[in-house]
């Protein structure tokens, strides 16, 4: 019986997933499909109704519904639970499963790209206290990060965030950038800030150590404003299309019942579709 998994979001089109996807299944020879379905907000309870129905076998869940869907699960794991939100569905037994694979996807990127990156990291500076933050902050804490300073424009934003998740976080309005660069071993951009030619104000990545590495999980464009500006300055980076490809691993794995490998030719189709 063919095997049927999705990514639900509102918009969805821009979903890369069913592409990478995709290339697992006709790589593994698998007989299955995933298909991108656009679900309102006000249509997720019933949504969840064909989930245990036994329509589905699982699938990923996107912008908006991360939060949302925390609470129409029958179970939601203790790392999930710790970051607040659910990307990954599994189905069993018309019971639907929620877990949180973004803080793998983060890591795996990390770790593919920039190998030992956490090796004796004393500061790590994280950018933004939205939702996709939470997912950085565990990966980090996951680590053993000395010191993880939390910068927000809004800072209670930023200190309730940390207040729900315990680690070695500080917090701090984004003008402490200048103060905490010097002392910073990577940079961790969780906003959104670098879609459509957006950027970063007063931004100084020339007071950060030549050592520093930092990363953006924006990854449309693949190169933001803020990588180019490292770049430029000598500085490693890395992009968040691989966040994406080491996320996707888990859920298809739980999904196929085949653990998928990220490869250098899965990227290169991917980045094809990106905008540059």
């Amino acid at each position: 019986m063919t095997r049927k998994a999705f990514v639900i979001g509102h918009p969805i089109n821009h979903s890369r997933s069913p592409l990478i996807h995709g290339d697992w299944l006709s790589e593994h020879q698998i007989d299955g499909s995933y298909t991108a379905i656009d679900v309102a907000p006000v249509e997720l309870p019933q949504f969840f109704d064909r989930l245990r129905s036994g329509e589905f076998a699982g699938g990923n869940v996107t912008i908006p519904h991360k939060e949302a869907v925390f609470a129409l699960c029958d179970s939601v794991d203790p790392l999930a639970r710790s970051i607040g939100a659910v990307n990954t569905l599994v189905v069993d037994d018309n019971r639907v499963h929620g877990t949180n694979t973004d803080y793998l996807g983060f890591l795996g990127n990390l770790d593919a790209l920039a190998p030992g990156w956490s090796d004796n990291l004393p500061q790590a500076i994280v950018l933004g206290a939205g939702g996709a933050a939470r997912a950085v902050l565990v990966a980090l804490a996951s680590r053993g990060i000395g010191t993880v300073h939390l910068l927000n424009r809004t800072l209670p934003n930023a200190q309730k965030l940390v207040a729900e998740i315990p680690g070695p976080f500080q917090t701090h309005e984004m003008s402490a950038f200048a103060r905490l660069a010097p002392g910073a071993g990577l940079v961790v951009n969780t906003t959104s800030i670098g879609m459509h030619g957006t950027r970063f104000d007063d931004l100084d990545l020339s007071l950060l150590p030549k050592t520093a590495l930092v990363t953006d999980i924006v990854y449309t464009p693949q190169l933001t404003p803020l990588l180019a500006d490292a770049q430029a300055l000598g500085l490693k980076t890395v992009d968040g299309l691989g966040m994406l490809l080491h996320q996707a691993v888990p859920g298809f794995e739980a999904w196929f019942g085949v653990r998928p490998t990220v490869t250098a030719a899965l990227r290169a189709r991917i980045e094809a579709t990106l905008e540059h």
